[in-house]
């Protein structure tokens, strides 16, 4: 008995036909995985990456830098690929990486933060991108500039700061540097931001903002105990707070009791963006919220740690002081400080651009890749982060000769190579409060160099990233008074 032979059908063949296209497709594209040249390095365990090592070098030893420093010299790359934050995350460990990453934000990178700091402070300024954080950065830019500087700020700073002064400094043998100059560099931002002025409501926003400070960079882990779950309740605590204060403003301000023009808060109320629209409450809290912690938090560890430096160099104490003194010379009694004196401070605003060097007061930030990048002949896909380290560069020999050496004289003139020296960030991201920073602390610093001189309790007192550089003791010091 014959057995029919049958041919496949049409349909049949097509679909043999798919197959094998498909199966060629896959060959193709795990043959082009294979030969893109990814930057080397370790994705470490599984979500955790390598976030624990690099928050150690940093909470625990003081040493942000260690942790790129060390895996540059293993893969022998300046830059290298890694796993924080549960991201996979390109490092940059050069100027022409800060170069890159700086001259690139909307072209092929934009602004990224962890998990963590996006939950915590919500959309504004720093979490948002493209024209609406161009719009907010403009908004907040002309309330933080030379003309705010000279018209409302110079002599509100001075007010406090001789204020503080006379409080928590003046009649004490001892005091801790850190929590006093935090204090001040709050209170300063909540009256000029805000106008409070009254301390015990100051100390108690404060105190919560210790805890929110604490949880900004941690593991994302929103589980009663963790550091994350105590900065979320602690920024729930401020926000309802602040929401009120703006709902008293906005009250006041129809009712003709507050003046636009008054401060930060008065003007994202009464004034909307170039198209129109006004901010909602709750993002107008944001940015406060985000002021607050970046008008006080960067000076406040930066004021503490010019502190300790003058402690331990004696003749740049002596310079400054005596800087300071001839700026006071030629001021009548009970006349305030202008524009004009800030800009006299130059030696002052050196040795303070040393101090940071130094002791980067930021440990560094983060980009996302928009686009599939090549960079350095590294391929490097859509949707990677990248993580820059401020005192990687600030702290090379290469760049700067006896780097760990206080030298003020490396910002005269020109001052550093471009991208070697970048507190701020750099690019249209350049941090938007630096000069209201420089003015706070060259502020504090010329009332408080006429009025003491002192020295270090605890000379070789361990500085940890907690996510700033922190004193572990707060830096105790002993004071003695003169007046110049």
């Amino acid at each position: 008995m014959e057995i029919p032979i049958s041919f496949p059908t049409v349909p049949f063949l097509v679909i043999i036909f798919i197959i094998f296209i498909i199966f060629i497709i896959f060959l193709l594209i795990r043959r082009k995985k294979k030969t893109l040249n990814y930057p080397p390095g370790s994705l470490g365990w599984p979500f955790l990456g390598e976030t624990l090592e690099f928050l150690r070098a940093a909470n625990k030893e003081g040493k942000p830098e260690k942790f790129v420093r060390e895996r540059i010299e293993k893969y022998k790359s300046n830059i290298f690929k890694t796993s924080l934050m549960g991201e996979t995350m390109v490092v940059m460990g050069s100027a022409s990486g800060n170069k890159f990453l700086f001259s690139n934000e909307n072209k092929q990178v934009t602004i990224w933060w962890p998990v963590t700091i996006r939950k915590i402070l919500g959309p504004c300024l720093i979490t948002t991108v493209g024209e609406e954080a161009k719009l907010t950065r403009k908004m907040l830019s002309s309330f933080i500039n030379p003309d705010a500087f000279s018209r409302l700020y110079i002599k509100a700073m001075e007010v406090v700061g001789q204020d503080h002064f006379k409080n928590y400094w003046e009649g004490k043998e001892k005091v801790k540097a850190y929590p006093l100059a935090k204090f001040y560099t709050f209170k300063v931002a909540c009256q000029l931001f805000m106008s409070i002025e009254d301390d015990n409501e100051i100390k108690r926003l404060s105190a919560e903002f210790n805890i929110f400070l604490k949880g900004l960079l941690s593991i994302p882990l929103n589980l009663p105990g963790t550091a994350f779950h105590k900065a979320v309740r602690a920024t729930d605590v401020i926000r309802k707070e602040l929401l009120q204060v703006v709902k008293k403003r906005r009250e006041a301000l129809e009712n003709k009791t507050a003046s636009p023009s008054q401060d930060i808060l008065s003007h994202l109320l009464s004034c909307p963006d170039e198209n129109g629209k006004f901010m909602s409450e709750l993002v107008i809290v944001n940015n406060i919220l985000l002021l607050l912690f970046a008008g006080h938090d960067t000076s406040s560890v930066t004021l503490t740690l010019l502190i300790k430096r003058l402690a331990e160099y004696s003749q740049v104490y002596q310079n400054i002081l005596q800087e300071h003194i001839e700026i006071a010379s030629a001021k009548k009694e009970g006349e305030f400080l202008s524009w004009d004196d800030i800009q006299k401070m130059k030696y002052s605003w050196n040795v303070i651009s040393e101090v940071m060097r130094l002791t980067p007061p930021v440990m560094g930030a983060y980009r996302e890749a928009i686009v599939d990048i090549n960079y350095e002949g590294y391929h490097i896909p859509k949707g990677w982060k990248f993580y820059w380290n401020t005192a990687l560069t600030s702290l090379d020999s290469e760049f700067f000769p006896n780097a760990t050496s206080l030298e003020p004289s490396r910002f005269d003139e020109a001052g550093p190579a471009p991208y070697t020296y970048v507190p701020f960030g750099g690019g249209p991201r350049m941090c938007v409060g630096k000069e209201f920073a420089r003015l706070e602390i060259l502020v504090f610093l010329h009332i408080l160099i006429r009025k003491f001189s002192w020295k270090l309790l605890i000379p070789d007192e361990k500085i940890i990233y907690d996510p700033m550089p922190t004193p572990v003791e707060g830096l105790p010091i002993s004071l003695q008074p003169h007046n110049c």
